[in-house]
């Protein structure tokens, strides 16, 4: 029997209830495919503020180097607002996608057809929105350098430097149009190249490495414009590849798309040891409620299966279960509308897993 180990950082807020779902999925997966899974769970974020003094204790750092993979929930939350920025739960994220080399997020947003009229947009604009959105994770503003806070003459000032390097590009260009050949073979790069000498810099690059893939169709669309076209007309994007604080902002308004950040999931590659984590927050309102929905998660679980196990087939059967079950009418809060029926976080997840199993009898 194949043995995959995988840490879990539950992390904080909800992100502890939707993980929780997650490794049930896993662990039904594991009994029908007859592979083991070795789950170790470590502290992360706020949790680990409370715990150790630190976002990222170095023990779970030494952990998450040796597995096969990492199943993620979410930190932060107004309890540690007032922490100054290097010691806050967030930072805990940003030093595991440094240290393990995570320089490329994938998020996918596809509208599931039965949510169509979840989301906020009009059903003719919106239905079959099937998008990807490739964000580089270990450049740009969040880590560029000199950064901080300094007095000057009649006040402060802020300093964020957004830094780019031609190997930083091309890996992440060279990542985005192999999954674009996987998918309709159409690549969006994205930049603000009319303005930004980096931008210039991200366009020229992506440029060179499209030489390598002549049967992907290359476009590039300024990041305002960008932000406005996923709200007119979602269906023109297939992939989009854009530089770190960028692929936030967008993508963060493709999960609007979708009708439901709840329903996000995303993978974090690059290194040996991959990330795997629901775009959601920690919803601190309604953490500890049952209220969240464990979708995200789930279908996060779903992409590890297919990254980093390269399990395919048991990444589809766990998309399928997904989809019956919503197909059945059921709903999380988030979701929930007149005529399906409301559960909460633990029943979504307990129907997947029962449906799951159908899948392998």
């Amino acid at each position: 029997m194949t043995n995959y180990k995988i840490v879990v950082l539950p992390g904080d807020g909800i992100g502890q209830e939707v993980t929780t779902e997650a490794v049930k999925v896993l662990r039904a997966v594991g009994q029908g495919v007859g592979v083991g899974f070795e789950f170790e769970e470590a502290l992360c974020g706020g949790a680990a503020i409370d715990a150790h003094g630190t976002p990222i204790p170095g023990a779970t750092l030494d952990l998450c180097r040796t597995a096969d993979a990492i199943l993620f929930g979410a930190v932060g939350g107004p309890k540690w607002d007032d922490l100054p920025p290097e010691q806050r739960p967030e930072r805990g994220l940003l030093a595991l996608r440094k240290e393990l080399d995570l320089f490329a997020n994938l998020r996918p947003a596809k509208l599931f057809p039965m949510l169509v009229d979840a989301s906020p947009l009009k059903r003719s604009v919106v239905e079959g929105t099937d998008l990807l959105v490739i964000r580089e994770l270990t450049g740009g503003l969040y880590f560029g350098e000199p950064r901080g806070i300094e007095k000057i003459q009649g006040g402060m000032r802020g300093i964020n430097s957004m830094i780019y390097t031609t190997p930083e590009i091309e890996r992440v260009a060279r990542l985005a149009f192999e999954v674009a050949r996987k998918r309709r073979r159409k690549l969006t790069s994205v930049d603000k190249a009319n303005v930004l000498a980096v931008s210039t810099l991200w366009r020229q690059v992506v440029m060179e490495v499209s030489q390598d893939y002549p049967d992907v169709t290359l476009e590039h669309m300024l990041v305002d414009n960008c932000a406005m076209q996923l709200i007119l007309n979602p269906l023109q994007f297939d992939t989009l590849v854009t530089e770190n604080t960028f692929g936030d902002i967008l993508s963060d308004e493709a999960a609007v798309l979708a009708g439901s950040m709840g329903m996000l999931p995303s993978a974090s590659l690059g290194g040996k040891t991959a990330l795997y984590e629901p775009v959601h927050g920690t919803a601190p309102d309604i953490a500890g409620r049952d209220l969240a929905n464990p979708i995200a998660a789930i279908l996060s679980a779903a992409m590890l299966l297919r990254y980093s196990l390269d399990l395919p087939a048991e990444a589809e059967r766990v998309e399928t279960a997904v989809l019956r079950v919503l197909e059945k009418g059921y709903r999380t809060k988030d979701i929930h509308s007149e005529g399906t029926t409301l559960v909460g976080c633990r029943r979504m997840g307990e129907l997947i897993v029962r449906d799951l199993e159908t899948l392998y009898t």
